[in-house]
């Protein structure tokens, strides 16, 4: 099947399965389906991480569609997650992926003034983790002082929104810092990168590498690897520093190289035994949208190059593991939460599919383009 008509069949199917999920869930927040459905995370932990993923599906399909039964889901998901404001604890540095779907998203699309004011509380809570002394966001609350993560690339567009918005540049500011610490700190010469740091907080020192949800100490867990791409490619699309542009280019490379070996489904991670056939296709469904957000801002003879990995990822990872049946909760199958936790290997995880339709949307060039267009 000729590619822009796989990708209209691939939408189609998507966004029947995704209505009928819609109509099941009423006002529960996904996460992991059980049996085949969904349970309300939000009543487990309104502050859980994920939380803004469906809310970002949401306007994702009301962008394309117009449909009011997806605007009238993502209002009612943003307005339980003010209860992880009240609860504010439980919220830490992924106050991003909960509130940029969210909010932002829906001021992006509606002018809300109360999402506006929703997306810069988010921003200041996430500034507020910035250590000016060591000049990174801290991770996490349970006494981690110095700890910094991969995954708070992919935070960092909430703070390049908010320095827009707002008209201060020290949301910027931090959200660079942060990117530069980063790459001192996390990023290894092969384009390869650790998830943990832990570091003297006061110097930026490094104390210890962990393998996190990798395999090990040293390991390439291939999320990471996604949110880094990913993160630094949008870092430079926010900021126009090209070192940024070509680290995204130097992980990408290493996370085509890597997954070309697997039949460009990733495996969970890089350096886990031979022989491992532990995938997640979480990360290839990130890495994808990120892949199409380098291919946007590199010359014309580099386009092919990133474009070309996407939809090889895409289309691999649909072919294996895309459930569409609408009695199921649940798209993409193939995720694995981490690398040493058995219940989360090969599961579908809400943000496997958003990244899924994201990265549809891109090659169709219809998604909400909420990254950038901010």
């Amino acid at each position: 099947m000729e590619l822009n008509a796989w990708l209209a069949d691939t939408l189609n199917k998507t966004e029947a399965k995704i209505a009928a999920v819609c109509e099941r869930l009423g006002d529960k927040i996904p996460y992991i389906p059980i049996d085949g459905r969904y349970v309300d995370q939000g009543e487990q932990n309104i502050s859980w991480w994920t939380n803004g993923f469906w809310g970002g599906i949401m306007w994702q399909l009301y962008h394309v569609t117009g449909k009011e039964i997806y605007r009238k889901s993502a209002e009612k998901h943003e307005d339980r997650l003010d209860l992880a404001f009240s609860d504010f604890i439980g919220l830490h540095h992924d106050v991003g992926f909960m509130y940029l779907y969210t909010a932002v998203a829906n001021f992006k699309l509606t002018s809300s003034e109360m999402s506006r004011k929703r997306g810069l509380h988010a921003a200041n809570i996430l500034a507020g983790r910035y250590n000016s002394a060591a000049k990174y966001i801290v991770a996490w609350d349970y006494d981690a002082k110095g700890w910094m993560i991969i995954d708070t690339m992919m935070n960092l567009p909430l703070l390049y929104w908010a320095s827009k918005e707002a008209k201060k540049p020290h949301y910027e500011y931090i959200a660079r810092s942060h990117a530069d610490a980063v790459i001192d700190k996390l990023l290894r010469p092969d384009g390869s990168s650790g998830h943990i740091a832990i570091l003297d907080h006061s110097t930026g020192h490094v104390l210890e590498n962990m393998g996190g949800q990798g395999y090990g100490q040293g390991s390439s867990w291939s999320r990471g690897q996604a949110w880094a791409l990913y993160g630094f490619a949008l870092s430079y699309v926010h900021s126009k520093n090209e070192m940024y542009l070509d680290i995204a280019k130097r992980t990408a490379n290493y996370f085509i190289a890597n997954t070309s070996h697997s039949g460009y489904i990733p495996l969970c991670d890089f350096r886990a035994p031979k022989g491992s056939a532990l995938y997640d296709t979480t990360a290839g469904c990130i890495a994808a949208c990120g892949l199409l957000e380098i291919a946007d801002n590199v010359n014309e003879h580099e386009k092919h190059i990133y474009k070309d990995a996407a939809i090889d990822i895409i289309m691999a990872m649909t072919n294996k593991f895309a459930d569409f049946d609408i009695k199921t909760d649940g798209i993409m199958g193939g995720g694995t939460t981490s690398y040493n936790d058995k219940s989360g290997h090969h599961v579908n995880i809400i943000y496997g599919d958003y990244f899924f339709l994201e990265a549809v949307l891109r090659l169709l060039e219809k998604d909400n383009a909420i990254y950038k267009e901010i």
